[in-house]
Order: structure tokens, then sequence, then C-alpha cells
């Protein structure tokens, strides 16, 4: 594993594998890099993978401040520099998508080639024009009933978030991995990430947006109606779409080799 220092001085870490074009893997809310792991090798060997923890996620550093998603894309503009990156290919998972979203809003596509956006709502709360929003964070009382349990009954609520983002049944030594990585996110950032994140509506940027584009979400996402995605290739110019019959939330865990599959055939398109 290894580290690089962003702007502000947080020190962010990341796992690398491949050579080749630079393929970015963002991760969701209160999860890590090492929620790709299964599917890293398969797509090393077709680029240079690398899998970044958000700050104060996974092992990245929590420096008490920066708990937006404006703060997140300048922290993936650092790495990417810092890494000498051209003609990246960035993919973001959940939160991750928001990150790429606003990375684009604030600096352009310097540096990138391509966007993977998985399992993704570009809106979060319900409105009288909205109904494709999240499924438990829909408006200002369902976060703070989230809020709640993330801070007084953390353990149980990070398991059951565990099992939602997944269709099959992961083996116990995998979960208790994974498990083990979303518990080192303080519940006071988490929390504050969420508050950030769930407050955007991103559908006035989508249509602008141009780089060529891949959205992925599994027919069974028990975080979003899957027709929030079908929304964003909709309106984002020269994007494929591809649904996963047999996925939830967590479409590289419950379909690993067609995930694989899918984005290698974007990546060299």
């Amino acid at each position: 594993m290894s580290t690089v220092t962003v702007g502000d001085g947080t020190t962010l870490h990341y796992t690398e594998q491949g050579e080749g074009r630079p393929l970015i893997l963002l991760h969701g809310w209160g999860f890590s890099g090492e929620f790709f792991s299964g599917v890293m090798p398969g797509l090393a060997e077709h680029a240079r993978v690398i899998a970044v923890d958000l700050r104060a996620h996974g092992r990245s550093e929590d420096p008490g401040h920066g708990y937006r998603v404006s703060r997140l894309a300048a922290d993936l503009r650092d790495l990417i520099v810092a890494l000498d990156l051209h003609d990246v290919t960035v993919l973001g998972w959940s939160l991750g998508c928001p990150v790429i979203w606003s990375y684009q809003e604030l600096f352009g596509t310097d540096r990138l080639r391509q966007a993977v956006y998985v399992a993704q709502t570009p809106k979060q709360y319900r409105a009288p024009d909205w109904t494709l929003a999240h499924n438990s964070i829909f408006d200002d009382a369902t976060l703070a009933a989230v809020q709640g349990r993330v801070t007084y009954d953390r353990s149980a609520f990070d398991r059951e978030q565990l099992d939602e983002i997944t269709a099959t049944d992961l083996p116990e030594d995998r979960a208790d991995v994974l498990f083990d990585e979303m518990s080192r996110m303080a519940s006071s950032a988490r929390n504050a990430v969420m508050a950030d994140h769930t407050h955007h509506d991103w559908r006035d940027l989508l249509p602008g947006l141009t780089l060529p584009s891949l959205i992925v979400v599994g027919r069974h996402d028990r975080a979003f109606p899957w027709e929030a995605a079908r929304f964003v290739a909709d309106m984002v110019p020269d994007s494929r779409f591809e649904l996963f019959e047999n996925s939830s939330h967590a479409v590289f865990l419950d379909e690993p080799e067609k995930f694989v599959s899918v984005v290698v055939d974007f990546l060299v398109s």
C-alpha cells in the first residue's frame, strides 16, 4: 500500500496493480478501496489500477475536516497530479460518482479520458419532480435517523449495510475483512460526509458532461431504484448503460467476472 499527501496535508492511502493507462477506483460512503480487491487483478491485466481510500475512510488519514464532496474531488485532483497521471479513467461507486461529477465541475476534464459511474442517483432526496431517491435517506428526517444509528448502533448498522449492498452471500471471512474496513472510519466523520453528500442535486450537471461514460447498476440495488442510474445514462452524452441482473448495490461483489468484462470492454473502446 502506498500513500500520497494532498493539498491540505492529509495523507491518502491507495493500492496499485498492473501497468498501462490509469484506472482510479473510488469507493462508496463508509467503505474503502479494499472492497474492489476481488476485481483488481482482472482489471490490472488491462490497466494500471489504483484503488484509493477517500479521506477519513479505510487507512487514509482523518484530518478532522474536509468532509465534503468538493474536498474529496480536490483530493482526487491532487492524487492525479502527484502521481503525474494522464489519460485517466475514473470509476466511482456510489459516493464515488458525485466525487467525479464534482471533479468535472471544478477542474473540467483535464487529465481524464473516461468515466464509469456505478450505482448512484443524481439526487438522493425526494422532491415533487424526483422519485428516484435514496431508499432510506430521502429527506432531513431520515438522514437524522441514519446518523443516530451510525452514532449509537454502529456495529449493527455496518453489518446491515454490508448485507444490503450485496444480493449474494459473502464468505464469512471476506465479510469480516470488509466489516473491519468499515469500522476504521469514525462515526462523526461518516455522518459529516453523508450530511454533505446527500443534499446535492447533480441533475443539471449531467447533460454538460463530455467524457465518454459507462453507467452500471444492479437490478436489485437496495440503496436506490436502478432506474436512477438509467436516468444518468439518458442525461450524460456519449454514455453506455449496463444493467446487472443478479446484483444489488455492489455489483463487483455480486457479479465480479461480468463487472471486469464490462469495464475492460469500455476501457479498450
